[in-house]
This record gives structure tokens, C-alpha cells and sequence, in this order.
């Protein structure tokens, strides 16, 4: 018997992206969001959702740009720290060691210590009540080499990107493949 939780934000599960901005003073900055994902092929774009009141929010908004960090489970607790402490108050690059890069499609700065890294440019903004919604137009995916399969797509084997449960608050990571997508479900189309 399923038991109802009720409204709330518990999708399983939800992304440990690094969303980075230049400030309005132009110093790099980079957040944690979980409320995002892809949200259109053609043009490719995807959503991730910032409250007004961070310091990213103005930063993208001033630029027109960000660029979406997927953080890897061995750099969990630095991505944890963005998500922590405002950049505002304190340099976060400075403070874990993670290196700022410029982008150069959008801009927007990305974390260089990341292994896929996403350019976009600000194409529209939602609002969204306590957040406001981001759609970004991808301009460039960037993948260090090592962590792509057949030299053009990302391997999440490899690149170990952190998910985030809301309901416990707890960082994972992703498993193993478990079936070919668009070949698993075959068994079910009816033959002629």
C-alpha cells in the first residue's frame, strides 16, 4: 500500500548541479541547485530555479548567462559548500580550491574541477512563486575525455554525478547501467 506524503518537492531524484554566474561585480560565483533538469531538444534547453533573494539571481539576470556544473561524488563535500554559504559573504572558489574557467560561449563562469559542464544562454524566466525558473538555451557541452563513452557522450559510470534526496537531505550517486534505453521495452511492441 503506497502512503501519501503529500504536496512536496520529493521527485527522486533531483540533480547536485553547480550553477555559476559572474556577480554583478563581475567576481565568479557558483550555487547548488537540485530543481532543475532538461526541458526542451530543439532548441536544447534546460531549467534550473533560483529564489530572488540569492546572490546568483542578480548575476544571472545581469548577464544573461550561467553555466550548470554537474558535480561529481568526489568533490561532494565542495559541492556541498556551494550550497552552503552565500557568495556574497565569502569567495567559494577561494575557500574549496575549486577553479573558476571563463566560458567561452556564454557569460558565465563554470568549475573546471567538474567533469561535464553545461553553457547557457538566459532565453526566459518564470516565475514561480518562492523561486523563479530559469530556461536556459544551451550554447556547448563541455565532458573531460576520459569520462566519455565512444568519444561523444557523457558516462555517468564515470562521472559519478551526485543526486540529491530532498526528503532525507542525502547525497548519492547514480548505479550501474541497468538496460539499453528505446531496446529494453521491446518485448511489449506488437508484432505484425
Amino acid at each position: 500500500m503506497k502512503k501519501s506524503l503529500g504536496p512536496n518537492t520529493l521527485a527522486q531524484p533531483t540533480p547536485v548541479w553547480a550553477v555559476g554566474s559572474y556577480d554583478e561585480e563581475g567576481k565568479p560565483n557558483a550555487m547548488i541547485a537540485a530543481w532543475g533538469g532538461i526541458c526542451g531538444s530543439d532548441p536544447a534547453c534546460l531549467t534550473v530555479s533560483v529564489r530572488p533573494g540569492r546572490h546568483t539571481f542578480a548575476g544571472i539576470m545581469k548577464h544573461r548567462a550561467f553555466t550548470v556544473s554537474v558535480c561529481p561524488a568526489p568533490l561532494a563535500a565542495e559541492a556541498d559548500y556551494l550550497g552552503m554559504v552565500s557568495g556574497k559573504k565569502t569567495d567559494k572558489f577561494a575557500d574549496t580550491g575549486l577553479t573558476p574557467v571563463k566560458s567561452d560561449c556564454v557569460n558565465a563562469p563554470y568549475v573546471d574541477e567538474f567533469p561535464l559542464i553545461i553553457e547557457c544562454e538566459l532565453r526566459e524566466t518564470v516565475d514561480l512563486g518562492v523561486h523563479v525558473m530559469f530556461v536556459g538555451e544551451i550554447r556547448d557541452v563541455k565532458c573531460d575525455e576520459d569520462k566519455l563513452v565512444d568519444g561523444k557522450h557523457p558516462d555517468p559510470e564515470k562521472i559519478l554525478p551526485l543526486i540529491f534526496s530532498p526528503g532525507t537531505r542525502a547525497y548519492h550517486t547514480v548505479g550501474q547501467q541497468v538496460a539499453k534505453g528505446f531496446d529494453a521495452g521491446r518485448k511489449y511492441l506488437k508484432k505484425d
